[in-house]
Formats: structure tokens, C-alpha cells, sequence
């Protein structure tokens, strides 16, 4: 049985929390990994959502969409819920402006999951997506971190740890579910133990000090300022450090980041 989330434990990328045994290392993760956005409308802490949030889910297995219906629709929440099976009908019902979140699974038909998650990221930029993996999913999983998607999950979450995540999207942050972190983190493993190994060898000293910053959750402007360069150079670095790291995206850059032992627990 998957650890009950305490809400104490709702923190940023780096706090101790979960061990987790990596190549021989053991780190350890939250219950929910939250990546801060400074312009929310809320801290992911305290902040309160609207007392009955819009909530669209997409899914094409009936018996889990009714159990998730019901688990938004109770008390604890008290969203308002609505239902469908296809992702092209959740995209046109989304981009009629009654929706607050759209929660997607992985598998959706007929528009792939992530690109309905880069669309309404570009069309309707106020409705985050949250988007759930099956256990058969770590495919398009290790593709999706590097979407726009607020939030990913896996399907088999603990409740509380999937609420704790809709409460912080809904906040204006970013989300992702324990089981996720842990496959993540197993699937950069090696890369950040060639670099502990090999200090040096894949990025330059001036990638790293943007490592450290992006693992500390510095935004490009922000980086940009601290170095005296331009937000293109900055974004020019990042594309260097993904590729020599193998990396997706922000996520993973701040998880290694934090491997690497280049930001402070």
C-alpha cells in the first residue's frame, strides 16, 4: 500500500521525504513534487481554490471515470465534473470556457494526450491539464514531463497524493505524483552518476552554474539577469545541458540537478 500524504510534505523539488535506492545512492522524494510558478495565483500551501472548480475528465474506461467523479465531486473538493470517453470532444467542450481543469488520460483517443495538453497550453493558457499514466504507460510517461501538462500522475495514486496535485494545478503550479518522480529519477540515474563520476566531463562550467540555478527553480529571465546575458543564451545553454544529459525537460533538469548535489536539500 502506497504511504499516506501528510500535507506537511507538499514541499519543493529536493526535500527528504521517500528513500529511493538509485545505482547504489539513496535519495529520497516527496509524496508530491511541486515545481513553484512565482506568478500563481496562490502558494500551493495555503492558497484555496474556487469552492466548486470545473473539473472536465477524459478517459475511456467508464468505471474509472465514475470512481474519479467521485472522488473530485466529494466534499473535500466539491468540484463540479463532467465526463467524456474522447479527447477531440474534451478539447471542443475545454474551448467553450466552462472548464477550470481537464484531467487526461495518457492513452486518449483520438488526439494523443500530450497534444491536446500543448493545444490548450497555446489556446486556452488559463486551463491546465493534469495527465494520467497506467502502469503500461512509461513510454509516453517519460515523453509527457517534457509537455505542457500542470500535472502527471500515475493512474494508481493514493487519493490523497492525486488531490494534493489537482489542489496545487489549481493553484497555478505544477505537479507530479511519487510514482512518476521515482521513474524519473531511476531513468537519470546513470546520467547523473557519470557526471558525479566525471566532474567536468559533459558541461562546462557555465552550464552547470545554470544547472544550479534551473535546480533551485530560477526562472530564464531570472538566470538571465544573475548572468549578465541575454534569455536567448540562456535557453541556447539549457538545450546544451538536455542534450548532453539526456534530458526532457525542466523537471528532469531540476531532479539531476538535485542528484548532482548541486542545489541544497
Amino acid at each position: 500500500m502506497r504511504p499516506m500524504l501528510n500535507l506537511d510534505r507538499l514541499v519543493p523539488i529536493g526535500v527528504r521525504t521517500f528513500p529511493l535506492q538509485i545505482q547504489g545512492f539513496e535519495t529520497y522524494i516527496p509524496a508530491v513534487i511541486v515545481v513553484p510558478n512565482g506568478s500563481a495565483r496562490a502558494s500551493p500551501l495555503t492558497g484555496e481554490t474556487s469552492s466548486e472548480p470545473r473539473i472536465l475528465l477524459i478517459d475511456q474506461q467508464a468505471l474509472f471515470l465514475a470512481a474519479l467523479e467521485s472522488l473530485l465531486s466529494a466534499p473535500t473538493l466539491n468540484a463540479r465534473v463532467e465526463l467524456t470517453s474522447r479527447s477531440d470532444t474534451g478539447l471542443t467542450i475545454a474551448r467553450q470556457g466552462e472548464t477550470d481543469l481537464v484531467v487526461c488520460e495518457l492513452q486518449t483517443q483520438p488526439l494523443p494526450a500530450q497534444e491536446l495538453a500543448d493545444l490548450l497550453a497555446q489556446q486556452e493558457p488559463r486551463i491546465p491539464v493534469i495527465l494520467l499514466a497506467g502502469s503500461e504507460d512509461d513510454a509516453l510517461l517519460m515523453a509527457a514531463v517534457s509537455s505542457s501538462a500542470a500535472g502527471i500522475f500515475y493512474k494508481d495514486s493514493a487519493y490523497e497524493e492525486f488531490l494534493v496535485g489537482v489542489r496545487t494545478v489549481l493553484c497555478g503550479h505544477r505537479a507530479v505524483g511519487a510514482g512518476v518522480m521515482q521513474r524519473v529519477l531511476t531513468r537519470i540515474g546513470n546520467e547523473a552518476s557519470l557526471v558525479r563520476t566525471y566532474p567536468g566531463s559533459l558541461l562546462s562550467p557555465t552550464e552547470v552554474q545554470i544547472l544550479t540555478l534551473i535546480g533551485e527553480a530560477k526562472s530564464i529571465p531570472t538566470i538571465a539577469a544573475a548572468r549578465g546575458i541575454s534569455s536567448k543564451t540562456v535557453r541556447n545553454h539549457l538545450a546544451s545541458i538536455y542534450r548532453k544529459l539526456d534530458l526532457h525537460g525542466r523537471i528532469e533538469a531540476m531532479l539531476i540537478a538535485s542528484r548532482m548535489g548541486l542545489t541544497s536539500d
